[in-house]
């Protein structure tokens, strides 16, 4: 019992936490922003992968983090522009689509990195985002090193949550994306354009999980492998679900899968004679669980997974 309470009251478990959750909040939100415009986004896995090559690979060829991570973002957006044409326009299967643009994606990111970084035992690494000390406040004890001497990235993942909060709750804009995620036909008598929002809202969305992956190799790693996303992108799906499609929701979702992740390394080391399989499966279970009682409460968007024409009811 003393060594649990010794990992929970260490700060380093909760600057940890906070690293393992950025990469889901950005994801997390951008999966929520499409689905709440009513179209579901499994590209996600491979718009991370990409997001994590490309800004890695701008910055290995010169350009500063913070354009990386907006190359990230762009590349992002190009895949939700894909994903749009396919489901929006075409009204293809948003399952078979998202699937398709997550194969691509992944592919095409092994394909330009092998292309463009020579083969070698070790991959060529970068000068990553450093974290940032926050005068008088990062010297606090416990509560500065865990939480307040962090990189650029985070605070930004945190801020978008908010941000995305107060745009989908309380301005016009994002009363139409809410609309059109309920029902396109009454937000088109309304005079707004179904399917220019859900165009915007997966663009951008896609924008955010970009900008996850790319956290991966620009802040908490230093370079690329094409299996570095391991999963998040499918975590972030079902990480929606759990925040009943609400940002605030989302943002502590993610904190709270990265506590369960976080912890359970820290117990692989704490505890001895138990298989590390066991640790490396609990924060998922626990994530089931939770996801479980969460999603009895969850009210789905009416459109989600809806094509929408216009005219059609």
């Amino acid at each position: 019992m003393s060594t649990l309470i010794d990992i929970i009251a260490s700060a380093g478990l909760w600057a940890a936490v906070l690293r393992i959750a950025t990469p889901l909040i950005f994801g997390t939100l951008g999966a929520l922003l499409c689905e709440r415009a009513g179209v579901l986004n499994l590209g996600i896995e491979g718009i991370m992968t990409f997001g994590a090559m490309i800004g890695w690979l701008s910055v290995y060829h010169g350009a500063d983090l913070w354009t990386g991570l907006l190359i990230a973002a762009l590349a992002g957006g190009i895949f939700g522009l894909l994903h749009s044409a396919l489901t929006v326009t075409l009204g293809l299967s948003q399952h078979v689509s998202g699937l398709g643009v997550t194969l691509f994606a992944s592919s095409f990111s092994y394909y330009v990195f092998r292309l463009i970084v020579p083969v070698a035992g070790t991959p060529p690494t970068i000068a990553p985002f450093q974290p940032i000390a926050i005068p008088g406040l990062s010297t606090l004890p416990f509560l500065g090193p865990a939480v307040l001497t962090q990189t650029a990235p985070t605070y930004l993942a945190i801020l978008v949550a908010l941000v995305m909060a107060y745009i989908l709750f309380r301005t016009p804009v994002g009363l139409a994306i809410r609309m059109t995620g309920e029902n396109p036909h009454a937000a088109e008598a309304q005079g707004l354009n179904p399917m220019r929002v859900r165009y915007g809202a997966v663009i951008a969305g896609s924008a955010l999980m970009g900008m996850g992956g790319a956290f991966l190799t620009l802040s908490a790693f230093n370079s690329f492998f094409p299996t570095m996303v391991q999963g998040r992108g499918w975590i972030c799906i079902a990480l929606v679900v759990f925040a009943s499609w609400r940002p605030g929701r989302a943002l502590f979702g993610a904190l709270l899968f990265a506590f369960f992740d976080a912890f359970q390394l820290r117990l692989q080391t704490a505890v001895q004679g138990v298989p590390y399989q066991i640790f490396l499966m609990t924060p998922y279970i626990l994530s089931i669980v939770a996801l479980a009682v969460m999603s009895r409460r969850a009210r789905v968007p009416q459109a989600l997974m809806q094509p929408y024409r216009r005219g059609e009811r």
